[in-house]
């Protein structure tokens, strides 16, 4: 199998960085971690930066990192700084051979500050570069709802493999996505599922562990013919993607179910086992750049499940040009029969205005 080494490090690096999400979010909910101010979002974002750099790095020294944060602030901010080293060098697989695998834990707070000022590549068409989101979807990470932690690697512009760590989606593929979803933290059984794509060779989900991970099992997206029976997803947060055109375009393809709101690429994932149908990202502002990281590890796992990506115009996502999707606008993901009726609905709306 291709890539069968960065795919194995990178599931087992977003798996243990999804622990520590999730002892983030449990000492928030006990009151441990104030709840008003932004740290519980800035531990867990640090932390998991830090555990998958140095995961990366331990395996492929050479590689790039394109991540989402820099660890200046925390070298002031000393308090703050002591209490992410004190998660991340107790959180490791219950798998030896795993954590192992790994790197195993960091070995002082100094390299794990050095391990978040790793991620500052510039990106770009050339060589090996990994794109991160720690935690994607912070405001569904603080409300207990999806969150997503994104890891892919990209080959001279092109992604490769594409891992998403869903703590809080339901494992079972068959689970219809409900209205709540965007406020399902438990650590109830049944739920965390990690998400996989190598090019070429399908996508893939199984359960979110703390142990070793297995091949999986194969996901494809819906077969879904008739669009009027498309489940829609969409951004929560308004600021994230237009709710008045993703309506106008529900109602112009004749879609009666309402859309499903959740944070993150938990919808890419969705899209691509069969869960969801249709997840538009419309623009907000004409000024508006996505940025690589939010969208590299979901469009190949959309795409190698039978799917397809484009931007509003049709256009593939090109992660090629740095750090930005500077010449994409919006992001539209269904199984590829339907993506020519979405798109074209997308198109009329958008143009009307």
């Amino acid at each position: 199998m291709a890539f069968e080494k960065e795919l194995q490090v990178a599931q087992l690096a977003v798996a243990r960085a999804s622990i520590l999400t999730k002892a983030v979010f449990a000492e928030k909910a006990k009151g441990t971690i104030s709840k008003e101010d932004k740290s519980p979002v800035t531990i867990g974002d640090y932390g998991a930066q830090a555990l998958i750099i140095c995961a990366i790095k331990h395996n492929f020294p050479q590689d790039e990192v394109v991540g989402e944060e820099e660890a200046s602030s925390l070298r002031e901010q000393k308090d703050l700084s002591s209490k992410i080293w004190n998660l991340v060098k107790d959180t490791k697989l219950s798998d030896s051979d795993s954590d192992a695998i790994l790197g195993g834990p960091i070995r002082s707070e100094d390299e794990m500050l050095q391990a978040i000022d790793a991620g500052n590549s510039a990106g770009g068409s050339k060589g090996r570069i990994w794109a991160l989101d720690p935690i994607d979807g912070t405001k569904g990470f603080l409300r207990g709802g999806q969150y997503a932690v994104c890891l892919a690697l990209m080959v001279d512009g092109d992604v490769k493999v594409g891992v998403l760590g869903c703590p809080n989606l339901p494992v079972k593929d068959s689970e219809p996505l409900k209205e709540d979803m965007g406020i399902a933290a438990t650590d109830a059984e049944g739920y965390g599922v990690l998400f996989s794509a190598v090019q070429g060779e399908g996508a893939r989900s199984q359960p979110l562990t703390k142990g070793s991970v297995s091949q999986g099992h194969s996901i494809s997206v819906s077969k879904v013919t008739d669009v009027t029976q498309a489940v829609m997803c969409e951004s929560v947060e308004a600021g994230h993607s237009s709710k008045g055109d993703n309506a106008a375009i529900a109602e112009k393809l004749g879609v009666t179910g309402r859309p499903v709101q959740m944070d993150s690429q938990a919808k890419y994932g969705s899209v691509a086992r069969g869960a969801g149908d249709i997840y538009l990202r419309l623009p907000v502002r004409k000024d508006y750049v996505e940025k690589i990281w939010d969208h590299a590890a979901g469009d190949l796992i959309v795409r190698e499940a039978g799917g397809q990506v484009t931007d509003i115009h049709g256009q593939r996502l090109n992660f090629s040009l740095g750090r930005t999707l500077t010449e994409n606008k919006g992001v539209v993901a269904t199984p590829a029969d339907i993506h020519a009726q979405v798109l074209a609905a997308v198109s009329e709306v958008l143009s009307a205005k």
